[in-house]
């Protein structure tokens, strides 16, 4: 489990120019903490994390030497520069269920042939214990043939006794579709007419 290090911040200093100065703004909030605590963070560190962890992702949480066994709730980035501005954070509680999130991940896409991948899903809605938390769903397409299709409920997650799911089971996370040729036909159609 990676750990990310934070400081207390202090709401005096306004988030734009902690942000200016690098660093991300943040809030870690819980069951068992008495009010949010706000947090800033150094923009290097917060970009190295999500490298491979995201929302959804369970790590620990290091706020002036004390460590907090969190999730990444919700990260938010600025629409403009693609840059991480805030990232929120649930202490976790290792007997109360959380609700969180699983991102999809399709792997060998190259693979496919003879039609197209669709995705219909990015990430998959949950409840869990702390201990049974997932953050991705991994999902091989190199063996989908065109009108394949899977469901929730298809993957390892709806298998999973200690996993409540949100999403529905019988909703469609990724299918293959044949490929549309409809532009070639239409001027096939068109020099036709032009012929007769």
């Amino acid at each position: 489990m990676n750990t990310l290090k934070a400081e207390k911040r202090s709401m005096d200093v306004k988030a734009k120019r902690l942000r200016r100065e690098g660093y991300v703004t943040g809030n870690m909030f819980g069951k068992e903490i008495k009010e949010s605590i706000p947090v800033k963070l150094q923009k290097k560190d917060v970009d190295h994390l999500l490298k491979t962890d995201n929302k959804g992702s369970q790590i620990m949480l290091e706020i002036d030497g004390k460590s907090y066994d969190v999730l990444i709730k919700d990260v938010n980035y600025n629409s403009m520069t693609r840059t991480v501005e805030e990232i929120d954070f649930q202490a976790l509680v290792s007997t109360e269920k959380v609700h969180s999130v699983a991102e999809v991940i399709l792997l060998n896409h190259e693979k496919v042939v003879g039609g197209v991948i669709q995705e219909n899903l990015s990430e998959i809605s949950y409840r869990a214990l702390p201990a049974a938390l997932v953050d991705k769903v991994k999902i091989d397409v190199s063996t989908m043939h065109v009108g394949d299709v899977i469901r929730v409920k298809d993957l390892e997650i709806a298998k999973d006794k200690d996993i409540d799911l949100l999403t529905s089971p019988e909703a469609i996370v990724v299918m293959m579709t044949a490929v549309h040729s409809a532009a070639v036909e239409e001027t096939n159609e068109e020099k036709a007419a032009e012929e007769k």
